[in-house]
């Protein structure tokens, strides 16, 4: 239960790019539930210019889904009931977000942490400048000068040492001049963290021409990398001189306590609440219309937490660009129905002009989600390269081996030890069968050992996140209760095997089916029995040059959750290598989606049709 101190009625906000969403939450005897839900069309742009507008409108469909009052005499939201005090939260990410760029000396090393520390905080990276980045120092300069960004983060050497690359990399901002995308009086932010050696240089050449802020170096030395003082100015900068600037912010920012939070760093913060509340490791990914972002948290204390952005991959503004990326083979590889290269495209240039539009048809929906298979795929790829340890240090590697430069940093993206996968995004929350929206998990991700997999019903997250910064219990009954969707427990050996052979043999109890011993074939993908709420103690037995965990060959002791997808048994292998042959893996897809009741069987057989020719 709640504390006295905490609220007794919770009314949260998020205002989109389009979209404004709105969540009542109430506390009874059972603890914090959430009430209801309501949207109304962001009102940032021409013709109304006040963000305020569209928190109103959502919250009136609030009131009339309630039948309470939610906005007091004045207009100002008041969640609160006659002895119960309420409190309002914002996030937004209306208006196009935290746009920044980045700078620092070497690309791959301190840009790097530059970009970690941007991408940590909500932004939405444009572009990262750097002594070794391949262009001219002209090009450089015309590149900051057009973006226009919000602010700029620039790093660059360990303190105490050389002065004269940071330098040069501030002179190019210098020549700049650049101006910021909003405010025109307004001198842009520019937050200097890096050597402390060279912090008067960059005095003289920036303070003039910019609003230049001063915060701790983000390597002070090779060996690591301290993140948070810059993070926290960026937020800081992002209230003071983006939010302010943005047509009805400022009144915004007066009706709540809580500083109004970026949506994607509130997203951020719920995810690595999750991990430390299941002291599990998490990678979430949330699928939009123009990006698709990614947000991984590992480590023994869960203290490794990475947030990229793929800016150019997403299921309706950006869905080209995912056919430009992944190409129309790769695509064309997740659909049991036979279409043509061509076909596809002319599709997805349909999609282009009318970017709103939903799925129609079984095969229509088909075509969609082979496309978010692809998105999540390379967004993942992308996540990889930013989600990895400290490059330039010196790093011991095994007895007999002298010390050595690491080439490039390890990767924090362990699947084996991945506890949970979160999905968010329409693609994964609005999927007309949940299977659908495990199965693209799976393909896309392609966890290994025993993952369990959830989705977020309605896109809560922001609102849930900026919540948990302040009243953590209220935030964690709510996300576990009525946000998350859980899909159930995956268990895929790591291996590949020959059709037909043995790669699990699974024993235990289960609530409903009672004792088990199933055998899991190559090539098979088989759901048990496991509803929400359930939980069973197994014992997994993998084949010789098979791992679930505990080593190849070795049998592993584990307790899985269950949901509505229940108990996912994939033997498929992993990596997931799909037949060559197109009429081959047309019948394998069919025969994996009927296996766990995917989609409509009859459609489905329907949709298949005969091989294509030609």
């Amino acid at each position: 239960m709640a504390n006295d101190s905490s609220p007794g009625s919770i009314l949260a906000t998020d205002c989109g790019s389009t979209t404004t969403k709105a969540i009542l939450i109430d506390r009874d005897a059972t603890g914090y539930r959430l009430v209801a839900r309501g949207e109304a069309p962001t009102t940032v742009e021409a013709p109304f210019e006040d963000v305020t507008l569209g928190v109103r409108n959502a919250v009136g469909e609030l009131e009339e889904l309630t039948g309470r009052s939610l906005l007091g005499p004045d207009g100002l939201p008041s969640p609160g009931r006659p002895g119960s005090p309420g409190l309002f939260l914002s996030t937004s990410s209306a208006g196009g977000g935290l746009q920044m760029m980045v700078a620092g000396v070497i690309k791959s090393m301190t840009a790097e942490s530059a970009q970690r520390a941007a991408l940590g905080a909500g932004a939405i990276v444009m572009d990262t400048i750097a002594i070794d980045d391949g262009r001219r120092p002209h090009e450089k300069i015309r590149r900051i000068r057009d973006l226009r960004p919000d602010m700029i983060v620039l790093s660059g050497g360990v303190d105490g040492g050389t002065v004269t690359h940071v330098a040069q990399v501030a002179e190019l901002i210098a020549a700049a001049r650049p101006r910021p995308r909003l405010g025109s009086s307004f001198r842009l932010p520019v937050i200097y963290a890096g050597n402390v050696k060279a912090r008067e240089h960059i005095r003289k050449v920036l303070g003039e021409l910019v609003d230049l802020r001063v915060v701790a170096n983000l390597r002070p030395v090779m060996e690591r990398e301290e993140l948070g003082p810059a993070r926290e100015e960026i937020h800081h900068l992002f209230m003071e001189h983006v939010m302010a600037q943005a047509p009805g912010y400022a009144t915004l920012s007066g009706w709540t306590p809580v500083p109004i939070m970026p949506t994607p760093g509130a997203v951020g913060l719920a995810m690595q609440s999750v991990a430390r509340l299941h002291g599990t490791s998490v990678i979430g990914v949330d699928i939009g219309g123009a990006t698709t972002d990614v947000f991984s948290v590992f480590g023994a204390d869960q203290e490794l937490f990475v947030r990229t952005v793929s800016a150019n991959l997403g299921m309706s503004y950006s869905v080209s660009n995912v056919l430009l990326e992944a190409g129309a083979d790769n695509v064309l590889r997740w659909l049991p129905l036979p279409v043509s290269p061509a076909d596809l495209t002319n599709r997805i240039r349909n999609k282009m002009i009318r970017p709103t539009t939903i799925p129609q048809t079984l095969e229509e929906l088909l075509i969609e989600q082979a496309l978010a298979r692809e998105a999540l795929r390379l967004a993942l790829e992308h996540h990889r390269t930013l989600a990895r340890g400290l490059k330039g240090i010196q790093r011991l590697r095994h007895v007999g081996e002298t010390f050595s430069q690491e080439a490039t940093g390890q990767t924090h993206i362990n699947l084996m030890e991945l506890g949970f996968l979160v999905g968010s995004g329409g693609a994964l929350s609005h999927a007309p069968r949940r299977m659908q929206a495990a199965l693209m998990l799976l393909d896309a991700f392609q966890p290994e050992g025993v993952t369990r997999l959830a989705v977020d019903s309605i896109f809560m997250m922001p609102q849930l996140g900026v919540l948990w910064a302040v009243h953590p219990e209220p935030a964690a009954q709510v996300f576990e209760r009525d946000c998350l969707v859980h899909l159930g427990t995956a268990v895929a050996p790591v291996g590949v095997g020959r059709p037909g052979e043995r790669v699990l043999t699974v024993r235990g109890v289960l609530p409903t089916a009672g004792e088990v011993e199933e055998e899991l074939l190559a090539g098979q993908l088989r759901v048990l029995p496991l509803a929400p709420g359930e939980r069973a103690d197994l014992e997994l037995s993998p084949a010789w040059g098979f791992d679930v965990g505990a080593g190849k060959g070795r049998r592993a002791r584990v307790g899985v959750q269950g949901g509505v997808c229940g108990l996912i048994l994939d033997g498929r292998g992993r990596p997931l290598i799909l037949p060559p042959d197109p009429p081959e893996r047309r019948r394998k897809l069919v025969e994996w989606f009927l296996s766990v009741d995917a989609y409509p069987a009859d459609l489905l057989k329907r949709q298949a049709g005969p091989p294509i020719r030609g």
